[in-house]
């Protein structure tokens, strides 16, 4: 980004370590946020206010889902999931979250109270992957089996109970891929925002016309894939970056691909100059097309020029003791995901490049007034958010009193019954042991 009051930021996620954000630009960290164990795909931002993440408990394995603002390192709310879900997506004004769920169901929390609005059965696998499409007026999704559903993003918001969600689908294609997909793409001004791409395990990217439903090209690669990022600073030549399982990256230009018959193959070029080693996990373009990076399971963050296609800079965050004069640096916690975060006001971007030690992204040596007072503000609605958690305990505690003294009712109830059952048995023995005994005087 060249603008002043905007910029780029690049966050990656990780199983066993914090929420790290970079500045896309010069690659310093510029932050940690705290307290959150995220599986892939499990991190989105939601408006350019909050970060959303899965965290999974260490000690339990409860899932919730994290939510943080950009001013404060620690959580500021917890959403209790109501099963084990993943991958999140966010609507761009940030008021809906979108969370994958194991048993297939896309369940919708509103922001930032953490209700849910709506839980969606749309595949019948886990869902290993969630995207929006540019506008936020589709919801896709990638499971485990392959499948892959376009839903609009008003069908799972405003659907009652009572609608069945097989008729709300836009497209459900059962057979998308014959592994689980990993990444789904819409891009930026692709093909007019219909196009979609997806990634799997399969070895293949795949083209879909977006509003048909309809496969446009499937490009192999010799390893799986498990992430992709689309360039698009010349709308001439759209290219395709693909991480590979390989450690390495590939590129293919989307133009061929969709240009090409099926007979002809597409040119699938691997970056041979530097390889993580391990799988990589994540790409993202930034810097208006010119930089790519990519993110490898063992925590390796690494800038790539895209026209020379070499790596400018790894990078890693700052606390790590390998650091090697601030430039080469590798990192030390698995990466679960990395996403890249733009129009972020001046204002987050703290001393410009200086790290900001996981204060958020403020920085070290840069308070403002406003900042003071949004995060006077940030802790007053982390309060409401806490009270409004006691509130919501005591009404399920109330709840379950009511239930219980309607149980005790009710076996009361029963209780009477069979008294009076009882009651009634006694007094109709009674009557007949008068009979006979009266009968059996009459015989003497």
């Amino acid at each position: 980004m060249s603008s002043s009051s905007s910029y780029e930021l690049v966050l990656t996620s990780s199983t066993d370590g914090p929420i790290v954000a970079y500045n896309a630009s010069t690659g310093a960290p510029l932050t940690r946020f705290l307290g959150t164990r995220s599986p892939r795909r499990g991190l989105t931002a939601a408006g350019n206010h909050f970060i959303a993440a899965t965290h999974v408990s260490p000690d339990t394995a409860a899932v919730s889902i994290h939510l943080y603002n950009w001013h404060i390192s620690s959580v500021l709310h917890r959403f209790p999931a109501p099963e084990f879900v993943a991958p999140l997506a966010a609507t761009a004004d940030g008021v809906f979250i979108f969370a994958g769920g194991q048993s297939g169901s896309i369940h919708c929390f509103s922001v930032p109270l953490g209700d849910v609005v709506k839980s969606f059965p749309v595949h019948t696998k886990p869902i290993s992957c969630l995207q929006l499409n540019n506008d936020g007026s589709l919801v896709i999704s990638g499971s485990d089996d392959g499948s892959i559903t376009v839903i609009p993003t008003f069908q799972i918001v405003e659907s009652s109970d009572s609608d069945s969600s097989k008729d709300l689908i836009l497209h459900h294609l059962k057979k998308a891929h014959s592994d689980s997909v990993t990444a789904l793409s819409t891009g930026i001004g692709l093909c007019n925002n219909s196009m979609l791409v997806s990634s799997s395990l399969d070895s293949t990217c795949k083209f879909w016309n977006l509003l048909e439903g309809t496969l446009l090209r499937t490009v192999t690669f010799p390893c799986s894939i498990n992430g992709v990022a689309i360039s698009s600073s010349d709308s001439s030549q759209y290219l395709l970056f693909a991480a590979g399982s390989d450690g390495s990256v590939y590129k293919a230009s989307i133009m061929e691909a969709v240009r090409k018959t099926q007979n002809e193959e597409v040119v699938v070029k691997k970056w041979n100059k530097k390889n993580h080693g391990v799988s990589t996990e994540a790409v993202v373009v930034v810097n208006e097309g010119k930089n790519l990076v990519s993110a490898s399971e063992d925590g390796s963050v690494w800038m790539w020029e895209i026209e020379r296609e070499e790596v400018v800079m790894v990078i890693k965050d700052n606390d790590d003791s390998s650091n090697n004069g601030g430039l080469i640096m590798e990192g030390s916690s698995s990466i679960s995901d990395m996403i890249v975060v733009s129009g972020i006001a001046d204002e987050h971007r703290g001393d410009r490049g200086k790290s900001g030690g996981g204060s958020g992204c403020g920085g070290r040596g840069f308070v403002s007034s406003g900042m003071l007072l949004k995060e006077e503000v940030m802790r007053s609605m982390k309060k409401i958010m806490e009270v409004g958690d006691v509130l919501r305990v005591v009404e399920e505690d109330e709840r379950r009193a009511i239930n219980m003294l309607e149980s005790a009712i009710a076996m009361y109830e029963r209780l009477l019954e069979l008294i009076l059952e009882e009651a009634l048995k006694g007094t109709c023995d009674d009557d007949e042991s008068d009979e006979e005994q009266e009968k059996e005087d009459e015989d003497k």
